[in-house]
């Protein structure tokens, strides 16, 4: 099913639940996260194939929002309602004379993840939630349905199936209905012209998404927009089970301060700094280590959370990882290793160090994929820097810093080993 060409975004309520932040702002060019809540919409819906938007706003924040779609390059016409006290409904109909076929009616303070809005804009009538997980049903729209169609819709009702996302997919003839509704009562709501169209509904379940009514849930949504940018794949078991738990609540404070880049050059110095530490304490030099492991994640969740990811800045992140690894590595041999047998051992151990990621990143390079994706078995290998690290500062604490070296020698190569084996194995199941 073909992505509508056009997008219609309701903007025209004053956020008054909001309090002193929608005095100036309209509520959904509030940042959370680093991005405008509109935003976030927005530029997913473009590259979904959304090509303009009608964004219905009062004559209040009309500027704000030209200068916001011109600022980040968005095909948008701003339509102004006068009377934004004749109803969100009212606003809808304002849309009528510039959209021609089926089109996207969206919420300008709801928050979606992609894989929401991939699956959104591919459905009919309203989208519904069944399973809401991160809404509540207390404050939310709820539903009834008959025959896949909305029989009666509102917040107090009692005996409902599902949950009203904000999102909708809608034909021309939505007008005709929202002009009988406006002729007898001189202003009309949402609900009341989705009640009278017995639109149809397509559930879409346990998805993130939400609407921003408080500061509470600004905060909210914040904490669950970093919690949803953890990176996919390609985390090592310490990165998913203790790393992240600790980053993504650092990201969370972080995310509206710091840019990706800045927090890169923080994490790599401090990386540089606990290698340096080896000179005079290295207890307190593992600590450091693995304290930079921890916020090294803090970079890309920040990035995938405020949209701002990019290929160079991945790039750079992993270059100097290989900076700090191979540098604390180093260090820490030169001040306790004397002996030229342990010093093969450590040279073998820091280079193997460094090949783990080169012979994934190779991999990348060579078949142009991921290889967590394409080889699954590789999640579960040990041996990846976050495991490592942690490993360093143990033996750091416990002063068995040759038995670490040995120990990483013999980890680091027999993965590099594994790894070439099972893509060894992938590529001839493939041919």
């Amino acid at each position: 099913m073909s992505v509508p060409e056009k997008a219609v975004i309701l903007a025209a309520g004053l956020g008054t639940r909001l309090g002193k932040l929608t005095e100036e702002t309209p509520k959904g060019l509030l940042k959370i996260a680093g991005r405008e809540i509109l935003y976030r919409i927005m530029r997913i819906l473009q590259e979904l194939g959304v090509e303009e938007f009608i964004i219905i706003t009062n004559p209040k924040y009309e500027g704000k929002f030209r200068e916001f779609a011109k600022k980040n390059g968005f095909n948008a016409q701003i339509i102004i309602n006068e009377y934004p006290e004749k109803g969100n409904g009212y606003s809808l109909y304002l849309a009528r004379n510039y959209v021609g076929g089926k089109f996207i009616l969206v919420m300008s303070d709801h928050i979606y993840e992609k894989a929401f809005l991939e699956r959104a804009v591919k459905g009919e009538g309203l989208i519904v939630d069944k399973a809401p997980k991160y809404t509540s049903i207390k404050e939310a729209t709820k539903v009834k349905i008959k025959d896949n169609r909305v029989e009666d819709i509102g917040k107090q009702l009692k005996d409902f199936d599902a949950i009203d996302t904000g999102f909708f997919v809608l034909t021309p003839e939505i007008f005709k209905v929202a002009d009988e509704i406006l002729l007898e009562k001189g202003k009309a709501e949402l609900s009341e012209i989705v009640k009278r169209a017995k639109l149809k509904v397509t559930p879409l379940n346990g998805f993130f998404w939400m609407d921003v009514d408080t500061p509470e849930d600004i905060k909210k949504a914040r904490n669950l927009i970093v919690q949803t940018s953890v990176k996919g794949s390609g985390d090592g078991f310490i990165s998913r089970h203790l790393n992240r738990k600790i980053s993504t609540r650092i990201s969370s404070f972080l995310v509206d301060y710091v840019t990706p880049n800045q927090m890169t050059i923080i994490t790599f110095l401090l990386g540089i700094f606990s290698a340096l530490m080896n000179f005079i304490s290295i207890p307190l030099a593992g600590i450091l280590y693995q304290i930079s492991s921890i916020l090294d994640g803090v970079d890309g969740e920040i990035a995938r959370a405020s949209m701002k990811t990019s290929r160079f800045g991945g790039y750079v992140d992993s270059i100097l990882d290989r900076y700090v690894d191979f540098a604390f590595l180093l260090i820490l041999a030169y001040v306790t290793i004397k002996e030229p047998l342990w010093w093969a051992i450590a040279v073998t151990a820091i280079f193997g160090s460094a090949m783990v990621s080169y012979s994934t990143e190779r991999y990348k390079a060579a078949y142009g994929s991921d290889i967590y994706s394409d080889i699954p078995t590789m999640r579960y290998l040990i041996g990846k820097r976050d495991e490592r690290i942690l490993l360093t500062m143990l033996f750091c604490l416990a002063g068995q810093i040759k038995a670490l070296f040995a120990l990483l020698a013999i980890l680091t190569n027999l993965r590099i080993a594994a790894t070439v084996w099972l893509v060894w194995k992938f590529k001839e199941q493939s041919t």
